[in-house]
């Protein structure tokens, strides 16, 4: 696909979340199948390897395997995706990187390396190299709250300064990236896009989609036509997030098994909430009060998750 800019990097970016077997296997059919229904939903493109998708388990073999199906499906379908190629190790990003930019994605999202913290010079030095691996496919850069290396806004500066093929930012918030929202695409976690879209983000790779991708891209259009009413709907699922969500947080199951818990609410696939190994699922036994609670909050979202026509419309 035609390579991504800064301007043109916008909206509601679906992950792909991996269906997992008992023995803990990925369910290439099911992921297939679920990926399918992703490209009629009407999101503005889909990503690979984030952390909701367990970017940090899977093997090489696994990672390239499910590159050229998305690269193949998207492809098909007309649908702009990114390949992740974040790995903790420097070294193995750099052969992701390769090997996502010969299918051409729109862009390449990568985190620094992660066992040592970076400093500056060493920040600006490895996405100069990973740039150069990705052969012309433009970088998103992933700086998620975890990461060992945080990069602020004046670091932020000098990459967009020195390194013109990193076009976009995936942060926690829009803060960090203030002034900055010119010069890259800012994505900020799905449930506050409404109030950080106002603040100049470009978009999110959304939470919010991994539990109704075309009711999160019904909430984006939302926030250009009427503001207020996207505004107050962030404000009940920040509510029910709090109320339901973080408590599952707190009890230590991870961002992944939230997201798929989040898709699970959302009953529009066959995902399941089963998360590698080493962590821990949300029990399947939850979720029906789970999603009784999200119906009661955010019943817009819910409806028509996949698409399609809404009631009464």
């Amino acid at each position: 696909m035609r390579a991504l800019t800064s301007r043109g990097l916008r909206g509601i970016w679906s992950p792909l979340l991996l269906p997992v077997t008992m023995s803990e296997a990925i369910d290439f059919d099911r992921l297939d199948s679920t990926l399918e229904t992703v490209l009629g939903t009407g999101v503005n493109g889909v990503y690979t390897n984030g952390t909701a998708s367990e970017f940090h388990t899977l093997t090489e073999d696994e990672y390239d395997r499910l590159h050229e199906l998305v690269a193949e499906r998207c492809s098909a379908a007309g649908m702009p995706f990114q390949l992740g190629a974040s790995h903790p190790s420097g070294q193995i990003s750099l052969g992701r990187i390769a090997r996502a930019a010969r299918l051409r994605p729109g862009a390449i999202q990568v985190v620094l390396p992660d066992w040592l913290p970076l400093r500056p010079p060493e920040v600006l030095a490895a996405l100069d190299r990973m740039a150069q691996a990705a052969d012309g496919v433009p970088l998103v850069l992933y700086n998620p709250p975890y990461a060992k290396t945080q990069v602020g806004p004046e670091l932020l500066a000098r990459i967009a300064d020195a390194l013109p093929a990193v076009i976009g930012l995936k942060v926690p918030g829009i803060a960090v990236a203030k002034g900055l929202t010119e010069r890259f695409a800012v994505f900020v976690a799905g449930h506050t896009l409404a109030s950080a879209h106002r603040e100049g983000a470009a978009g999110s790779y959304s939470n919010v989609s991994c539990m109704s991708p075309a009711g999160a891209v019904r909430w984006y259009e939302q926030m250009t036509t009427d503001p207020a009413a996207a505004a107050a709907l962030e404000a009940r699922l920040g509510a029910f997030l709090d109320e339901h969500i973080a408590p599952l947080a707190a009890a230590g199951y991870c961002d992944p098994a939230l997201d798929k818990t989040l898709c699970a609410v959302g009953d529009w696939s066959t995902v399941g909430t089963r998360v590698r190994w080493p962590h821990r699922s949300v029990p399947d036994a939850s979720i029906p009060a789970l999603r009784a609670a999200a119906w009661r909050a955010v019943p817009e979202l819910l409806t028509a998750p996949a698409g399609g026509r809404l009631p009464g419309a």
